[in-house]
């Protein structure tokens, strides 16, 4: 054997080595996706008739045409908890995500693959607390409250008493409150938060017509700030009734192709514009913030984290912020927002009311991506 044969045959064993290895992983990989999918399921079926039954929103399958209004067991307060009858919720963008399943990558996260895992739906409510726990100090049965928590689509709730939960103030509506929580919180932490805004400031709020929208035009404005509104037609006036200094209407504008620029960008839509078209209405040191992750049938394996994962990375190249945010629940910015609309400094905009047996046909009517403001759910 001379020397260049035993220079060569270790190189070719590793390659051997290496290429036998990728495929085992693949294959393992293979047979974990199958074991996953085909046991991914929910307690569908298998329930016992519930004792003390109270009506709730459930879906056993992935799709709008799954869910049913069902006989569950009403819950009952651990001892850190309080017990809400919910009087009002909120539809959200977030809930259909949920019930469809989609972006598809959510299913991999810990959703489902198959069926979802949690079929229950909703989040945010207000009501009134009927029982609280043993140590819970901050509310007694009889408090009017409003925030966020799994299963909102019921007509009792249990939510943790240190969680994203606080008091309504009297002169606001169940409904007002209701709408409060994810829309709220959301354009409050990405105008405060995220895009760090200031007085002064030119701000544009895209999908300025939606649930986070309508809040974040208002909540810009209360920081003094220049707004512009981008809307359809249909909702130039309401823009101007909330206080938006300029007012773009995509049908017959783009604002991209303007010679504006903006110190922030809150974009709710996610589509129709590239990053790059952004970038140059966008001021040189200036924000842009995602918040939208596209319509029903934008979403794919990645819907909008495709465009927020190419943000996060353009963002290192360039001097302009671009990114994504995702509204983090607190006590403290419910209780502004509660305190800001009994003020009357920011009204809630609703655009439909449905019963808990419609809540199918509120999800429907968001898919479309029309709605004014908030969707709700009534239970009275």
């Amino acid at each position: 054997m001379n020397n260049e044969t035993k220079g060569k045959r270790p190189g070719k064993r590793w390659k051997r080595i290496l290429k036998w290895s990728v495929l085992v992983i693949l294959v393992a990989l293979f047979v974990w996706f199958q074991i996953a999918y085909w046991t991914s399921t929910n307690d569908c079926g298998h329930m016992a008739a519930p004792t003390n039954p109270m009506k709730a929103i459930t879906y056993c399958a992935y799709g709008l045409t799954n869910l049913k209004l069902e006989d569950v067991e009403k819950p009952v307060p651990k001892d850190d908890e309080v017990l809400v009858r919910v009087r009002a919720a909120s539809v959200n963008p977030y809930d259909w995500h949920f019930v469809e399943g989609t972006p598809y990558v959510m299913r991999a996260m810990g959703v489902g693959l198959r069926k979802p895992k949690d079929i229950r739906l909703g989040v945010d409510f207000a009501g009134t607390v009927e029982a609280v726990g043993k140590n819970v100090t901050q509310y007694k049965p009889g408090d009017e409250v409003f925030g966020g928590r799994g299963g909102a689509f019921a007509e009792y709730v249990c939510r943790r008493a240190t969680g994203a939960i606080a008091l309504k103030p009297a002169n606001v509506t169940f409904e007002q409150a209701a709408a409060l929580n994810i829309a709220g919180i959301t354009a409050l932490q990405g105008i405060r938060d995220k895009g760090k805004v200031q007085a002064g400031q030119k701000v544009l709020v895209n999908g300025a017509s939606g649930g986070v929208g309508t809040f974040a035009v208002q909540i810009a404005k209360s920081f003094d700030a220049n707004v512009t509104g981008v809307c359809s037609t249909r909702n130039v006036d309401l823009m101007k009734s909330l206080g938006a200094d300029q007012v773009i209407d995509y049908t017959k504008e783009d604002f991209t192709k303007g010679n504006e620029r903006y110190d922030v960008i809150l974009d709710n839509v996610g589509t129709g514009h590239s990053l790059s078209e952004y970038r140059k209405v966008l001021a040189p040191n200036g924000k842009y913030v995602l918040i939208g992750g596209g319509g029903v049938g934008e979403q794919g394996l990645l819907g909008g984290l495709a465009r927020a994962l190419w943000a996060s990375i353009v963002s290192k190249l360039w001097k302009q912020q671009m990114g994504m945010m995702m509204a983090d629940p607190s006590t403290k910015d419910l209780t502004l927002l509660g305190e800001l609309t009994q003020e009357g400094k920011l009204k809630p905009v609703i655009d439909r009311t449905y019963k808990l047996e419609e809540v199918p046909q509120a999800l429907a009517y968001l898919e479309q991506g029309h709605a004014r403001g908030k969707v709700l759910i009534t239970m009275d």
